[in-house]
């Protein structure tokens, strides 16, 4: 049987393997279905950043996708191997809260829930801030069942579902302002 370089088979029978190696894990793991909602998640980011026109928001979110990947990979490796594999640190955290400052400061307040579809853009941020949540809420279940993952992974998923949020904001008030409703 010959093999694509594009997979092995060897996860057939419904199990697959980590960065740096181990014991084989069931698709159904708990570290897989957080890995598989961060990969979700990414792509989510990666559809919002094709839409947007500004260069320096798709520079950004391209950024962002870059720091979560290293953080999928992160998560990815066993508890003896992560080390090799760096997961967000504080400077990333400080980047992530100075972005939402920057923006921030050019959007309205929000005092009621937000109803997205202002704009394609704006919803498709939308949506892969509600991705991200979902990735943080398994990343947070195999926390709790896998030590080792640190508190900066949590709080960087946590940021970034907000950076999405205020960027969303941000974009949505601007194509408003660019191309105002007609009555």
């Amino acid at each position: 049987m010959s093999y694509s370089k594009f997979y092995t088979a060897k996860g057939d029978h419904g199990d697959t393997g980590r960065l740096g190696g181990g014991a084989r894990l069931s698709k159904s793991d708990l570290l897989l279905e957080a890995v598989g909602a961060m990969d979700e998640a990414t792509c989510a980011i990666g559809m919002a950043r094709a839409l947007i026109e500004d260069t320096a928001l798709k520079g950004t979110l391209r950024t962002v996708q870059e720091r979560y990947i290293r953080l999928m990979s992160h998560l990815s490796a066993t508890p003896e191997t992560r080390g090799r594999y760096p997961g967000p640190n504080a400077d990333d955290l400080a980047w992530l809260e100075a972005r939402i400052a920057e923006l921030e400061a050019g959007v309205p307040p929000v005092h009621t829930f937000v109803l997205p579809g202002d704009s394609v853009p704006g919803a498709a941020l939308h949506v892969a801030r509600t991705a991200v949540r979902r990735a943080e809420r398994r990343v947070v279940a195999l926390a709790e069942a896998e030590p080792g993952i640190d508190a900066l992974s949590l709080a960087y998923l946590n940021r970034l579902s907000s950076l999405l949020f205020v960027v969303a904001l941000h974009v949505d008030a601007r194509l408003q302002k660019s191309h105002p409703a007609s009555d």
